[in-house]
């Protein structure tokens, strides 16, 4: 791929690659861990309906779990009241965490035989002991999985106050919940918990629903993402900043807090900064809290920000923001100059929002200017042929896996691919664009079965990033969010043609695209789908294009340098000819085709507050300074 990419190579110490989403057979994310905490009190003998007991169900559902989650997965099993008929400190490890034995946590779990009371409080605090700490400054995803048929009745220690207690301890830990046949005190109280401890609370009224929630909440942390950096600490002022180079880096941000860095910089050179924050999937947000990236200069040059909101209530998704120093061709602006700047990233959370350290993924990247003599190619700021109307792929779709993250993002060609998603998940993919090309996709969310009593709207939407992982938005061109109920949605974005120049134009639609490279897309579906879909997994169909000869380079009349791109299959493009349509895991698919045919749909509701598609308006992105 032609043209000038910004640096993001990890620095020493930096995590290895990692494969893509963890499924069965593959390696578990690094450092993430899973223990189910079992209510194996005197009510779970009780009959479920179905002429079982809730113990025998919830067997049966925790079987399903454990052949689903990725090969050596470290997983444990704790219950409580199993061993007493009376006693709030009946709490017991009977499988310690440690790497997946399938049989072995089967065979664990069917010993178990429900008897006494419910010391809930006790058990996560001991619960959460049992998870392994993090390693050498890894990150990952510790989860605490808790699976109840009622209300601590023990009192001390509140289990609310103990999930919150937990869920500030550091990041990484997510406390989840499954309320299985609980009403009134006994799901409130279960809600609480999840929100209190970065998780989310999941209903099963019968023994379908306990499954499928399983399911769900566990895989949720097995697909985690794969961080790859640097460990750095920010400073709480500008004057104690790390000095940072060109590459990847890993921190953490609380609620209300500012992170400053330093980098040096010459007076000629483009430099892109980016920073993720990668809450718990679900996590309490609200609507407008924010990630904001600033770039500063001198004690009071102010030269660009960045501001991303959540733009929903639903639960919190990874955010990304990000600021560049561009030089202006006469090169007399204070921030132009060759010196030391200041990157500062701030965190705003409103009352009730999650609580907990969110990770920090940071990239510095640096593009040296044009050689001397060299005339680029003019901006390219209109969407042009790559708009809302382009012709994009047909035919059957082949099986694709979207990564983690960023760093593992499932590489896409020209094509039409299908995928299966979670609620609360953010699946990621990258598509190849060079000079002079375009992206244009769709994304598409399946008509799926719906549980009985479904009234609940979800949401399902995209995000398109450059190479420098800047935020790209629709620009008025296109909207990235669709309403999700489970009948069909679907959704159009893309960008404008990549092209050097296009960092001097003031549009924030057009500034980032600006360098060939690995373009990535994002697809998130919303917390609340888990009260929609019968299946555990919904499908999700993406229609890729790259509109657009690829040109040698960025200079003006640059050759161009062959076939569009998917002319022509190879392992990750392909045509209608060569697509596979094999089955569907699980994921339903029906009536996908007919959303594809009605364009970008999207359904407004009055009342319900959905993600925009970062709308460029409301990001209060500036350049320069006075």
């Amino acid at each position: 791929m032609a043209g000038a990419l910004p640096v993001a190579a990890a620095g020493p110490g930096a995590h290895g690659d990692h494969g893509a989403a963890a499924a069965p057979g593959t390696a578990a994310p690094d450092d993430s861990s899973l223990v189910m905490v079992l209510d194996s009190s005197g009510s779970m003998a009780d009959d479920d309906g179905t002429g079982r007991t809730r113990m025998e169900t919830a067997r049966r559902a925790v079987g399903t779990v454990v052949d689903g989650l990725p090969d050596h997965y470290p997983t444990g099993l704790r219950v409580y009241g199993a061993d007493h008929s009376r006693g709030c400190t009946d709490t017991r490890l009977v499988r310690p965490v440690q790497p997946l034995d399938r049989a072995a946590v089967k065979q664990a779990v069917a010993a178990v035989r429900p008897r006494g009371d419910t010391p809930i409080g006790l058990s996560l605090r001991k619960a959460a002991k049992d998870l392994p700490g993090p390693a050498d400054g890894a990150m990952g995803t510790r989860t605490i999985l808790l699976i109840s048929d009622g209300e601590d009745n023990c009192g001390t220690p509140q289990p609310c106050e103990v999930a919150e207690q937990l869920g500030k301890e550091g990041a990484g830990l997510r406390i989840d919940t499954v309320g299985f046949q609980v009403k009134g005190g006994a799901r409130e109280q279960l809600e609480c918990i999840a929100a209190a401890g970065n998780g989310r609370y999941y209903d099963a009224p019968d023994a379908k629903a306990l499954a499928r929630q399983l399911q769900r909440a566990s895989q949720l942390s097995a697909d985690g993402y794969r961080f790859r950096g640097k460990r750095v600490e920010g400073a709480a002022t500008g004057d104690r900043a790390p000095l940072l180079a060109p590459g990847q880096y890993l921190d953490t941000i609380g609620p209300g807090e500012k992170r400053y860095y330093a980098v040096d910089l010459d007076a000629v050179s483009t430099a892109d900064f980016s920073a993720t924050a990668v809450p718990q999937p679900g996590a309490a947000v609200d609507t407008f809290d924010a990630l904001r990236t600033s770039l500063e200069y001198g004690t009071d040059s102010f030269c660009a920000t960045n501001t991303e909101r959540f733009y929903q209530k639903e639960g919190a998704t990874p955010l990304t923001s990000a600021v560049a120093r561009i030089p202006a061709p006469e090169g007399t602006r204070v921030c132009d100059r060759a010196g030391r700047y200041r990157l500062v990233v701030e965190r705003e959370s409103k009352k009730g929002s999650d609580a907990a350290r969110w990770p920090l993924e940071l990239v510095h990247g640096v593009e040296a200017p044009l050689k001397k003599g060299v005339t680029p190619a003019a901006s390219e700021p209109e969407y042009g042929v790559g708009g809302r109307s382009a012709a994009l792929p047909s035919g059957d779709p082949r099986d694709a896996r979207g990564g983690t993250g960023f760093n593992d993002a499932e590489e896409l060609g020209r094509g039409v691919w299908r995928d299966r998603i979670l609620p609360s998940q953010t699946l990621w993919y990258k598509v190849p664009v060079g000079w002079g090309q375009q992206v244009c996709y769709d994304v598409e969310f399946a008509n799926e079965p719906t549980v009985e009593q479904a009234s609940s709207y979800s949401y399902g939407a995209t995000q398109l990033f450059t190479p420098g992982r800047f935020p790209v938005g629709g620009g008025g061109e296109f909207t990235s969010t669709a309403v999700y109920s489970g009948r069909p949605a679907a959704i159009r974005m893309g960008s404008v043609p990549v092209s050097w120049t296009n960092r001097y134009e003031f549009r924030p639609t057009v500034q980032p695209v600006h360098t060939g490279g690995e373009f990535y897309i994002s697809v998130t579906l919303g917390a609340r789908a888990a009260e929609i879909a019968e299946n555990p997994q919904i499908g999700v169909v993406l229609r890729v294009s790259v509109l657009g000869d690829e040109r040698a380079g960025p200079e003006y009349g640059a050759p161009a340098l062959g076939k569009k791109t998917g002319d022509g299959a190879d392992k990750r493009s392909n045509s209608p000819s060569a697509a596979d349509s094999d089955g569907t895991g699980g994921a339903g698919w029906t009536g996908i085709a007919a959303a594809a045919g009605a364009g970008a749909v999207v359904v407004v509701i009055a009342g319900l507050v959905f993600v925009r598609s970062r709308r460029r308006a409301a990001t209060q992105t500036t350049r320069g300074s006075a």
